[in-house]
């Protein structure tokens, strides 16, 4: 993937006029089916990986409440994010003990910057082969939840891994400002559509079809286990 993005992040609603309709279908299509996996999946996972960025601190403090909670997580994957955010930090030990860390066990730190989300996706799919995870969660913010959970889809594909990768948003208004930018979430899902749309045709997100199929394994294989009768 290319370590620079030309897209910004905050775009006008207007520059999407140049893809199709059926295109924007596909990505609200592509958000429903994977917001369809309940909360009650992430009670079942082994591992939680945290997408760092944008000055958000709501990303670690949900991962973090899940860990600490929830003994049974074997592993906690923090990414780095990107040096050239204006609220860019190092993420460290003695910072995630800062929002609430306690159990170190388990915990692994991304040790190199990230410039994007392919990376940290990468390194993802890394610990997940290193370390044996069978099933992970994914945190970010609910406006970049959907980019996130396709390109680490994607990277797993890519290596011939199919464990469960199940949703997990951070709980944030979508009228917070964003501290990198200073817009909403809100204001941000235009050019969260534009980098999907993209990204995909460069091949560095899930295609559609590739996350229908994916979905239907994964609820064949596992859904029952989340359905309350």
């Amino acid at each position: 993937m290319s370590t620079e993005s030309t897209i910004a992040r905050f775009v006008q609603d207007e520059e999407l006029d140049g893809f199709s309709a059926s295109q924007l279908l596909e990505v609200t299509k592509a958000t429903t089916m994977i917001l369809s996996i309940p909360p009650a999946a992430t009670s079942h996972v082994d591992a939680v990986a945290v997408a760092t960025g944008q000055g958000e601190e709501w990303r670690f403090t949900d991962a973090i409440r899940a860990w600490e909670a929830n003994p049974r997580l074997r592993h906690l994957l923090v990414t780095s994010g990107n040096p050239a955010e204006k609220t860019y930090t190092e993420v460290t030990l003695d910072y995630l003990r800062g929002l609430g860390l306690r159990r170190r066990e388990g915990l692994q730190l991304q040790p190199d910057p990230s410039p994007n989300t392919g990376r940290q996706a990468a390194w993802i799919a890394d610990q997940v082969q290193k370390g044996g995870i069978t099933s992970i969660a994914l945190t970010t913010s609910p406006y970049h939840l959907p980019r996130f959970y396709l390109t680490v889809l994607k990277e797993l594909e890519r290596r011939g891994i199919r464990i469960p990768v199940v949703p997990a948003p951070a709980a944030v208004a979508p009228q917070t400002p964003i501290p990198e930018t200073g817009v909403t979430s809100e204001d941000l899902i235009p050019g969260e559509v534009k980098r999907i749309l993209t990204y995909q045709d460069k091949g560095w997100l899930a295609t559609p079809l590739e996350l229908r199929r994916y979905l239907s394994w994964l609820w064949s294989s596992h859904g029952s286990g989340w359905v309350v009768h």
